[in-house]
């Protein structure tokens, strides 16, 4: 990654207003290509990577500060000059016309009208539609409340925004569960298979028959949308079975409250916190568990999911996880609730150790074939020469 950022600063000679640790809402990182410029593209997406101090390493917590800098990256080669604001950025007002704008929230709706005609507008989708994604960490918080008697906050509630419907093409990071939460704005959308910051080998010494049992839970915040509260639920009630909880626990201070129990008090549950997906401990933990178990509510790409099965976990998922899983190498689960994950749970670890073994060697391949930075910078490629082409 470091070599890209290297490369991207050498080659096509970037240029940047400053370097800042936070970026401020009024800052624009401005790339040029070699030689001469046909055209001005215009990128709304996560402008950290364009401010990153010399010899800083590129973020790997999450996928969205690679694909940015290779979203720019893609344009640069295809000879447009390039200027990149932050996502949340509220002020920026354009001063040229431009060939594209990509947007992945709120500016699509807010520059549309301040931009020329003939500017092709893309929105990035990188999550389900918001009103989905909000009305499902609605239900979950319902159904903890009955059933826990505590009501807990929502973490990622967000207002809806209607890019998609002033966009002349759609590129979704997720698949047809994604895609499907916006088909409604009848837009041509195009499937980009969402990247992984790192390639781990296959675990050759990993021994399935000790592991079969250990399963672990790995994503970031809004737990409760995410499912930690139905597998915290699930494997408190299977002592044999055991549970690594890899997340921001601490970040969320009621459902750390509210599972207390269940995350500190019971033997086989193991309340790990956040854990770098570069390091030993993640790799450690991978090794000693069969699978990942993310029942989500809603998702645009399943990052976590996809990382661990590039570890050589066998997945147990949602639909909604957003993740393509096959039988000959995983489980979607028919529903969330707490049996239906226990059952599926017990079902998989009961399978012969060798069959365990060729299961996750399959999720590991399937991950390395459609789930890498090569793919990714591929696909949008492709999909953007398309659009030039029409």
């Amino acid at each position: 990654m470091k070599q890209l950022l290297k490369k991207i600063f050498r080659i096509f000679g970037l240029e940047i207003t400053r370097y800042r640790p936070q970026i401020k809402e009024r800052e624009l990182a401005t790339l040029s290509p070699p030689g001469g410029s046909k055209g001005n593209v215009l990128i709304s997406y996560i402008l950290e990577p364009f401010f990153l101090k010399p010899g800083e390493p590129l973020p790997h917590s999450h996928t969205n500060y690679w694909e940015s800098l290779q979203i720019a990256k893609t344009f640069l080669e295809l000879g447009y000059s390039v200027d990149v604001i932050d996502y949340r950025n509220k002020t920026f007002i354009p001063k040229k016309d431009y060939s594209f704008f990509i947007d992945v929230r709120h500016n699509l709706e807010r520059l549309s009208p301040l931009l020329n005609r003939d500017c092709l507008k893309i929105m990035h989708i990188d999550l389900c539609h918001m009103l989905f994604n909000n009305a499902a960490e609605a239900n979950r918080l319902l159904a903890l409340q009955q059933r826990k008697g505590v009501t807990l906050k929502p973490r990622r509630f967000e207002m809806p925004n209607l890019g998609i419907e002033y966009a002349d093409y759609v590129t979704v990071l997720g698949n047809e569960f994604t895609i499907d939460t916006f088909r409604y704005a009848n837009k041509p959308i195009y499937r980009i298979p969402i990247s992984n910051p790192l390639l781990y080998p296959w675990p050759e010494a990993k021994d399935f028959e000790t592991s079969r049992r250990n399963y672990i839970w790995f994503g970031s915040g809004g737990l409760v949308r995410k499912g930690l509260d139905l597998v915290l639920d699930a494997f408190s009630e299977m002592p044999d079975y055991h549970l690594f909880v890899c997340g921001p626990i601490k970040q969320e201070e009621d459902f750390e409250k509210a599972y207390h129990k269940e995350l500190y008090e019971t033997p086989n549950i193991y309340a790990i916190g956040w854990v770098d997906v570069s390091s030993i401990e993640f790799i450690e933990i991978a090794n000693r568990c069969v699978g990942v178990v993310f029942p989500s509510a809603a998702e645009g790409g399943g990052g976590s999911v996809i990382t661990c099965m590039h570890t050589g976990l066998i997945p147990i998922v949602s639909y909604e996880s957003s993740v393509d899983v096959d039988e000959m190498f995983g489980a979607i689960l028919k529903d969330c609730s707490i049996d239906t994950i226990q059952n599926t749970v017990q079902k998989i670890s009961g399978f012969p150790a060798e069959k365990l073994k060729q299961m996750a060697h399959k999720a590991w391949e399937f991950a390395r074939a459609n789930h890498t930075q090569e793919r990714f910078a591929e696909e949008f490629k492709k999909i953007i020469l398309k659009i030039l082409r029409e």
